[in-house]
């Protein structure tokens, strides 16, 4: 039985700098959906993300270091019920965590009382939770949906075997290919996107809900992003954002999360329906896509900055991280922003299930690199991919003015003329 604490108590805790609040509801919750009838969305200004569903990892006490969650501190540990405050509570204990408290009142009194800090992602409506996308296919009209058409897309890279092995029910599968093209990987002509995303059923007013499924490694594909194709699937939403689809979401988690909560998997090859008409002019945002001549400028500039969204051994020229591409090295003036072990994954920016990165954790790792939102940032990395990726955790945050760099090093470094750097810098 854990000692439990009251609202002021927890305010004045809230102050003490050795004292660390944890949420443990989903991720989703913590954005800033309302899963339980709350009255207001997020999560306690200052807490930190822990979900109870993590207690399954054998290396959960990893992920709470990893946070800076350590046994001389003070955990006070909130829910949407005392039971699972307790179990978690409980494997705090068990490691060697000896100062645990709980607090009971989240949803009857924080989360009611507007004079009491909370904090939620800007853009969290965006990033949908698989009990939000199995709501829309059953016609139950979900939160924050108010369009009576809509299309789920499952991302790959030439790969339909992945989506034919079992995807969400009427789900249709997209080939990253549709929107970008395999000469430069860079975005298709407007002409092209207008034609496949049609042919995919989209129009500039329908919401496309777009999710991957991670797929391991083949160190036979020419395209190493293909690892991940959930990472494909923040690709083609940024595409999509750029080509004028107003209402584009992604499944926090990917597939993993619609196969952690249980639902039916499909393995109908669902048919493609083809829309009319686009309905708007491509693109209809062509500032969220810089090429080299703007990056150029940006690199010049006080007021921007390029963000190299690739692995350490990318950045110091150790590797070009593609085996398509031959030179090594960084674009000077490049700020690091690190996206994790190698070309084929983002785990600086993903949870162990997949899920985004606690946003603030994004925030202060990027503060640290000089990454701000009051300077306009286009990231980018080898091929588009993870640069996408990290674009859209700034979108997501509401900051001004964000962009891909979609040439990125592939395009850069096909130009002898074009400056770049290896080693270290100092």
């Amino acid at each position: 039985m854990f000692k439990q604490i009251t609202t002021k108590e927890l305010i004045t805790e809230s102050k003490n700098t050795n004292a660390v609040i944890v949420d443990v509801r989903p991720v989703d919750a913590y954005n800033g959906w309302k899963l339980s009838g709350e009255n207001r969305g997020g999560h306690i200004t200052g807490a930190r993300s822990l979900p109870l569903k993590w207690l399954n990892y054998i290396d959960w006490i990893e992920i709470v270091r990893s946070k800076g969650i350590f046994p001389e501190n003070k955990v006070i540990i909130y829910g949407y019920n005392t039971e699972d405050s307790e179990k978690t509570g409980e494997s705090f204990q068990k490691a060697g965590y000896n100062d645990v408290v709980i607090y009971p009142y989240f949803t009857d009194e924080w989360a009611n009382n507007t004079m009491l800090p909370m904090d939620k992602l800007e853009r969290y409506k965006h990033l949908v939770s698989a009990h939000w996308v199995k709501s829309l296919i059953s016609k139950e009209k979900p939160d924050h949906y108010d369009n009576d058409k809509f299309v789920i897309c499952h991302a790959h890279y030439r790969n339909r075997d992945a989506y034919l092995s079992g995807h969400i029910p009427g789900a249709i599968d997209m080939d990253t290919l549709a929107l970008e093209a395999p000469e430069t990987w860079n975005r298709r002509s407007p002409e092209e996107l207008k034609k496949s995303l049609e042919e995919h059923g989209i129009s500039s007013d329908t919401t496309v809900v777009l999710y991957g499924k991670f797929m391991f490694p083949d160190n036979d594909d020419p395209f190493p992003g293909s690892a991940a194709g959930d990472i494909g699937a923040i690709r083609n939403a940024f595409i999509m954002m750029y080509a004028g689809v107003k209402d584009v979401r992604v499944l926090n988690g990917g597939f993993q999360s619609w196969v952690d909560a249980g639902y039916e998997v499909s393995t109908d090859d669902v048919k493609k329906r083809k829309a009319s008409d686009f309905g708007v002019s491509i693109p209809q945002k062509p500032k969220l896509a810089v090429d080299i001549p703007q990056a150029k400028q940006m690199l010049e500039s006080k007021h921007s900055k390029l963000i190299c969204v690739r692995s350490l051994p990318e950045y110091i020229g150790e590797v070009s991280g593609y085996n398509y591409i031959e030179k090594k090295g960084r674009i000077p003036g490049a700020i690091f922003g690190n996206c994790g072990s190698d070309a084929y994954h983002m785990e600086n920016y993903r949870n162990l299930d997949h899920t985004t990165r606690e946003f603030n954790e994004i925030v202060s790792i990027w503060k640290d690199a000089g990454i701000t939102p009051d300077k306009h940032l286009a990231f980018y990395c080898g091929t588009g991919w993870r640069g996408s990726e990290a674009f859209f955790n700034a979108w997501l945050l509401g900051w001004p003015e964000v962009s891909v760099f979609d040439g990125g090093w592939f395009e850069w470094s096909n130009d002898p003329s074009n400056p770049y750097e290896t080693g270290v810098p100092e």
